[in-house]
């Protein structure tokens, strides 16, 4: 069953159990609660056709909350079936049946039992571990609710909320401060939005001091930017509580404010003495081509139904180093040691004017494949 299956039916949500324990600032039964929301679980036991019973002495993956939703015959989630990814001795943490049986795969749950006609199922059966929106395929995870296994709870539950393709900073350097900071947001109740709102002040200072030609500033400003972009997304996630509004609001962000602070920092080249030659054609290079990626890739997405970074395993190397934010951050970085910043925004236009090609060129390959057929993710195949 898919992972992003949805339920066609009314389905409602059952919490058996409770436990003392918070995961990132939440009970379980909130938790849980708010997974059943975002599965499209909302109907009432009385008016509904299904019921899904989760254990509140465990931890569940969201695809797996959205597998027991979407499924129309009786099933029982056992745990520790060799999904590769679970715990436990293989009791029974969860059902979805019809909802004339409520009340008795209540009591047989916590009883940790099955329900007499159900069919059992592993983690690795209710759902497949890919996750189109993050652009990865991972074992989906099941882990039990105890004091001694919350540092793995805490770290599993992150890394599902990270992206598998995206650029080699923040796959790489952010994820172990992102996760110290998301925790104390949520211990804390910082939202992800006030987060977002923060980034968004960086932006505008970095984009000042690019401006005035105070790189180093600058630069340390952007650098907190990219980071609060990684902890906001991760803290929504974590927490449950993502928002079309919040979802927009650090999407139009992360779109809009490249462009600025490199024609800020041509800007600025002026205020240290070194003013570009062809300030106005690297501009239109470094401009243009970010535009033009980002119609490639939605090019791309509209001819054959994928994004351009997960059709093929070079695809999503090439994310890592492609003239987005961060790698273009990186070279500048990589000028102001050397007292030549002038050097680093060139370095950038010929970057981002290589890639426009490289994303052509993969355009016109995919063109040439789909007359084979479909164009597949070489993350959504089955291994």
């Amino acid at each position: 069953m898919s992972a992003n299956t949805a339920p066609t039916q009314r389905v409602a949500g059952i919490v058996v159990g409770q436990s003392p324990l918070r995961v990132w600032g939440l009970t379980s039964e909130a938790r849980l609660q708010r997974q059943f929301a975002r599965a499209g679980v909302a109907a009432t036991p009385a008016d509904a056709d299904r019921v899904v019973l989760l254990r509140a002495d465990w931890v569940f993956d969201e695809a797996l909350v959205r597998g027991l939703a979407g499924a129309t015959d009786d099933v029982a989630l056992r745990a520790g079936d060799g999904d590769g990814d679970g715990d436990g001795d293989g009791e029974v943490v969860a059902l979805s049946v019809a909802a004339a049986q409520a009340a008795e795969a209540a009591r047989r749950l916590a009883e940790r039992q099955a329900l007499a006609g159900a069919r059992t199922v592993s983690p690795a059966q209710i759902a497949d571990g890919y996750n189109d929106k993050l652009r990865k395929r991972e074992p989906p995870y099941l882990l039990p609710l105890t004091a001694e296994s919350m540092d793995a709870i805490e770290w599993r539950t992150f890394r599902g909320a990270y992206k598998g393709v995206t650029d080699l900073v923040t796959l790489y350097a952010w994820p172990r401060p992102a996760r110290y900071v998301t925790r104390l947001c949520a211990e804390a109740g910082i939202t992800p939005n006030q987060v977002t709102s923060l980034s968004l002040v960086l932006v505008l200072a970095a984009m000042w001091l690019f401006w005035t030609g105070h790189y180093g500033w600058g630069l340390a400003a952007a650098w907190g930017m990219t980071f609060l972009d990684t902890v906001d997304g991760k803290l929504a996630r974590v927490t449950l509580n993502s928002s079309r509004f919040g979802d927009f609001f650090d999407h139009s962000i992360d779109l809009v404010h490249p462009p600025f602070w490199w024609w800020a920092w041509i800007v600025g080249l002026t205020a240290v003495g070194l003013p570009l030659t062809h300030a106005a054609l690297a501009l239109t290079a470094i401009v243009a081509g970010y535009v033009l990626q980002r119609l490639e890739e939605g090019l791309f997405i509209a001819c054959f139904g994928i994004e351009m970074h997960v059709w093929e395993r070079f695809d999503s190397r090439f994310r890592l180093i492609t003239a987005r934010r961060n790698p273009n951050l990186l070279l500048l970085t990589a000028s102001l040691p050397f007292g030549r910043p002038d050097l680093g925004i060139l370095a950038v236009a010929i970057w981002t004017v290589a890639c426009l090609a490289v994303h052509a060129v993969r355009l016109l390959q995919a063109a040439v494949a789909r007359r084979r057929g479909p164009l597949r993710s070489w993350l959504s195949a089955s291994t």
